[in-house]
Parts: C-alpha cells; structure tokens; sequence
C-alpha cells in the first residue's frame, strides 16, 4: 500500500497523475529548521520525518488492528521551501509575512527545493529537486492584491505557480512540478525502483 504523508491537495493531485492507487495520510511534526541547516538538508530531513511518522503511525494501528503482520507499507513524504539569499522562505504567518516575501522575490531570480523521501520496512530513501523560478518584477499594488486574495497563505515562499502568481513568472529552469510540490519524474523513479522490488506495495 503506497501512502502520501501529506495533506496538500496539490501534492494529491500530482501523485494522482501517475496512476498509483495510495491512500492519504497527514504527517505532523515539527518544521522548524535547525541551526545552522542548509536548505536541502532541510527539505530532505523533513521529508524524511514525514514519511517516518506516518510509516510508524500506520505500522502500529496495523499490527494492533490485525494481530498480524499487515501489508507492505510505502510511504511518501515530502517538503517544499523557497530560497532567496540562503534564506529559508515557508508559509507565510501572516499577511504582512506574505508581503514581505513577495519583495523578496521581486525582480529576481530564486530556488524552490523539495526533498522526497520513501519509508519501507526495509529502508529509508531520500532526494531532492531544485527549480531555478524567475520573477518579475512587482508593484505594492500588485503584491497587495494578491496577497489580499489569500492565495500566498498556504504556501512556500507565500506564491503558487500553478495559480494567480503565474503572471508575474517569465521563466523557470527545471521541474514545473517541483515547483508545485512534488518533482513527478523524480517521485516515479523513486517509486518504480522500489515496487521492483516491493510490488506488493500497490496494493
């Protein structure tokens, strides 16, 4: 059984399109950064204990439902952050957080990472994708009008690409879907490399 650790609808949308039949699951820990962590060490990490949480969550409702040893578990999480200026850009806290972000974007070019990481009984694997996203540059009255509609407020870097901020995206290098929340062909690989070995997981 092929579960998502997350409650983005995005993220299911995406995992939809690749044909898997999985099951949600809402990952909660702490997403604080650590000290001194680098960006895709961060991604990476909380994706990893996303996936870890979610995999021992399940693993015990299983056991203690059945008795028994359940079905193999497979478990995806995933994390997604903006970086500008080796800064660290997540949702936004609040209105004026969003509209200070969108300055930071403003009229230049940045990095959105995501770390994927798959939980089984047999190991832990972990990756990351990078998207370079430019932007052009915003007026006061354009940040405010977004941010007033409330679409930054659920997202990284306090934007969604795949929304109304696709206006102010000349160009991007790389994934478009990483930019989303999930880099499609790198989750796949990922999860094609282990049903090879672990078909009993789509079930």
């Amino acid at each position: 059984m092929i579960v998502l650790a997350s409650g983005s609808p995005r993220r299911r949308e995406l995992l939809s399109q690749l044909g898997y039949s999985f099951r949600v699951q809402p990952a909660t820990i702490n997403e604080d950064p650590r000290p001194g962590e680098e960006p895709l060490a961060y991604v990476t990490r909380l994706a990893r204990e996303k996936a870890q949480a979610v995999y021992d969550l399940l693993s015990i409702e299983a056991s203690a439902a059945s008795g028994e040893e359940a079905s193999p578990l497979l478990v995806l999480g995933a994390d997604t952050t903006v970086i500008v200026d080796h800064e660290i850009l997540g949702k936004p806290v609040d209105a004026d957080d969003a509209a200070r972000m969108l300055r930071l974007l403003s009229g230049r070019s940045h990095k959105v990472a995501t770390g994927a990481a798959l939980v089984s009984a047999e190991r832990i694997e972990s990756a990351a994708e990078v998207t370079f996203v430019q932007f052009r540059a915003l007026g006061e009255e354009e940040i405010a009008a977004y941010v007033a509609g409330g679409e930054p407020m659920d997202k990284a870097g306090a934007y969604g690409i795949q929304g109304e901020a696709a206006r102010f995206i000349p160009r991007i290098s790389g994934c478009y879907f990483n930019v989303m929340g999930l880099p499609l062909a790198l989750v796949s690989t990922m999860i094609e490399a282990r049903l090879r070995q672990t078909p009993e997981a789509l079930r």
